[in-house]
């Protein structure tokens, strides 16, 4: 498995992911085209997710495949991904659902003043130059009592690539008043496959 078909990478060329977008589904745990792995999906979603309609900003988004769930268990959706071409898939994932598909930066998303109940970010923040500040970018676009669900992980070996639990969690500490650990590893159903590399969900209210 290599970083460059599993993870997005925020060091990669636009256009690479844009060549990648036609291929990206393929990937178990991406396309969610296997009807246990995506009732896996769903079931974590369900459990990190307010019980109430909330309104959800999906950050690199990719195709939409979380966005697609959230939707369907009624949630707002705005996914942003800086790629044109998986934007444009995103849409036409979530076409006739009430979901908003936005092309800019992770770390900086193109919404304005808006403001959110969630903020849902997968294999995202450790590739940015700067997780910290996307962080506390991020805080602001949350309501008092919002939450952040980050699905993160360390992949590799011989040169191990991510961000470790314990830094994530100590990241957040000055902006989140609880912070939960989620270890994802052993979960077999959500990657389509056995993983031996560190997974987890940091869900985080502030």
């Amino acid at each position: 498995m290599t970083r460059k078909n599993t993870h997005r990478d925020a060091g990669a060329p636009e256009a690479d992911w844009d060549a990648l977008a036609a291929g990206f589904d393929d990937e178990p745990d991406h396309g969610l085209r296997d009807p246990e792995v995506r009732a896996a999906w769903a079931d974590r979603l369900r459990a990190w997710l307010p019980e109430h309609r909330a309104d959800l900003l999906d950050l690199g988004c990719g195709t939409g495949s979380l966005a697609l769930l959230a939707v369907e268990q009624g949630h707002r959706v705005t996914a942003v991904d800086r790629s044109p071409a998986m934007a444009e898939r995103a849409r036409a994932k979530l076409a006739g659902h009430p979901a908003e598909i936005l092309c800019g930066d992770a770390a900086a998303p193109p919404v304005g003043e808006r403001r959110f109940d969630v903020i849902l970010v997968r294999h995202v923040l450790w590739a940015l130059p700067d997780p910290a500040g996307a962080l506390r970018h991020w805080r602001g676009l949350l309501r008092p009592g919002g939450r952040f669900v980050l699905v993160e992980g360390v992949w590799g070996t011989l040169t191990p690539v991510g961000i470790p639990a314990a830094r994530l969690t100590a990241l957040l500490e000055p902006t989140a008043r609880a912070v939960r650990v989620e270890q994802l590893s052993g979960h077999r159903a959500l990657w389509g496959k056995e993983v031996d590399d560190e997974r987890y969900a940091v869900v985080a209210t502030v």
